[in-house]
């Protein structure tokens, strides 16, 4: 038998590598075990043909045989037709009519997705800014310190919370400093760490019930309640949440809300109420819990700032690359008040599945570079064009649906008749047209006393390919209901 250890079988490409994993008696000839163990692992179908099996030095070294044994164990299978030997080409499972085990069943395969896709919450996953990642992480990767490959620091490295430090000030008013972030690994991550868990970083004065605007993610919601944490909804306007409801609840001391783009509705919440609500909770000795959402796609002004620059030791600040960059990534922080630090430190523990560091490394060098400022701009530019045409569609064929809320953002509420959304999204799911009502995002706990029901659409525009969405925005005028 000739081999040629390191080189690879001719013909397609097989699977290679110098480990193979072989259990061997303790007792007998060790090279009729070895045969024995070959010719099952071959037989079993672990060894699928074509195979590449390490050289017999390595593998007598790895089995602590001697290498003629391993040697005329390989020449004996050549010799019965299990493997195969050719100068310059190693050693390798042959050909055979050996019966393979049946392959497991299938796994069963994933609903087929709509035909046009316009349900919210994707970002055009298709203008990721791939080189100018690529380009990033090279850079951060050549100048990172050797210790950046080690165990990692639960608060995230120190080089992307002093960029955010300098992004968020410039461009969200974020008043803070690196000591007071800790990244995570999003939005879901963050209330995770503040709420549930063995230890939550909310001291237990903050954890009792939760003020939440009455339309938001069900999913949110259910974490929360998953920790044991009652949520009170408070009504929304065009003008954000209604903050009336705070006041008559003396057992209500946190509040969470989506300031700069109340989601789903779409109303940013107005300046007296941000106000009040800092007051509120310097009066109650509570917490403002700010989801940033949206806040850097504003296309109708200048985004407004945050509200955790009114009082930082008042506000958690949250956010994520979710919608700007992409949900893959597993990026965000919490801006947190100074007394926050630590317990959000120790809820998240010395070995926390943290967010990748070469991830985080990656980012503060597409930041501090300035790509993430430039591809923001240009996702501005693109969303903005993207609501355009939707508003243009309904302006031309569906008149007289309205569009709620400001210009901003990568969904639209399009307002419907009360009665009609059942139908809607029925005629919608005929049509292959994936769409959210905007029913499934109103609070159970909120009465029609309280805040009327409405009907009407969540309509995610960022996700559709250009080639495919003026079709999605024809199918869609096609199922919206006609005048009353």
């Amino acid at each position: 038998m000739t081999e040629t250890p390191g080189a690879h079988p001719t013909g397609p490409a097989h699977p290679t590598g110098s480990d193979l994993h072989l259990d061997l008696p303790a007792v007998g000839g060790r090279r009729a075990a070895l045969m024995a163990a070959l010719r099952e692992a071959i037989r079993s179908g672990r060894l699928a043909p074509g195979t590449r099996l390490p050289p017999y030095r390595a593998l007598a070294a790895d089995l602590g045989l001697a290498r003629n044994t391993a040697a005329e164990a390989y020449a004996e299978l050549v010799a019965e037709g299990w493997l195969t030997a050719r100068q310059g080409s190693g050693t390798a499972v042959a050909e055979r009519a050996e019966p393979v085990p049946p392959s497991p069943s299938p796994r069963p395969s994933l609903r087929p997705g709509p035909v046009h896709d316009l349900r919210q919450g994707q970002p055009d996953a298709a203008s990721f800014p791939r080189t100018a990642w690529l380009a990033a992480a090279r850079r951060a990767l050549t100048a990172a310190p050797n210790e950046a490959f080690g165990p990692g620091d639960p608060q995230g490295r120190r080089e992307l919370r002093t960029v955010l430090a300098d992004y968020l000030a410039r461009v969200r008013g974020v008043r803070t400093d690196p000591d007071r972030i800790v990244v995570c690994s999003g939005f879901a991550h963050a209330l995770r760490l503040l709420f549930a868990g063995g230890a939550p970083a909310l001291p237990p004065e903050s954890t009792g019930p939760l003020a939440v605007e009455a339309y938001g993610l069900g999913f949110h919601r259910g974490l929360l309640a998953t920790a044991g944490v009652a949520t009170v909804p408070l009504p929304v306007d065009e003008h954000g949440a209604r903050l009336g409801g705070l006041a008559r609840r003396q057992d209500v001391r946190t509040a969470l809300l989506t300031p700069a783009h109340q989601f789903p509705t779409g109303g940013p919440l107005h300046a007296g109420r941000r106000a009040a609500v800092v007051d509120w909770a310097r009066g109650r000795g509570g917490l403002l819990l700010e989801d940033d959402y949206d806040g850097e796609f504003r296309y109708d002004r200048q985004p407004v700032g945050a509200v955790q620059g009114l009082d930082p030791e008042r506000v958690v600040y949250l956010g994520s690359v979710s919608k700007s960059l992409s949900p893959a990534l597993r990026l965000g922080w919490m801006v947190l008040p100074d007394h926050l630090v630590d317990r959000v430190l120790a809820a998240k523990g010395e070995r926390e599945g943290w967010a990748s560091t070469l991830d985080q490394l990656t980012l503060a060098e597409l930041i501090d570079s300035g790509g993430y400022d430039r591809h923001v701009r240009r996702m501005r530019r693109r969303y903005r064009e993207r609501r355009d045409q939707l508003v243009a569609a309904l302006a031309a064929s569906a008149p007289h649906v309205g569009v709620s809320g400001v210009a901003a953002g990568l969904h639209a509420v399009l307002r419907l008749e009360p009665g009609t959304e059942h139908a809607v999204l029925q005629a919608a799911a005929r049509r292959g047209l994936g769409l959210d009502g905007l029913a499934d995002f109103r609070h159970p706990g909120i009465g029609p006393e309280a805040m009327p029901a409405m009907d009407g659409l969540v309509v995610g525009y960022a996700t559709p390919p250009d080639h495919a969405y003026p079709a999605a925005l024809a199918a869609l005028c096609d199922i919206l209901p006609p005048p009353a």
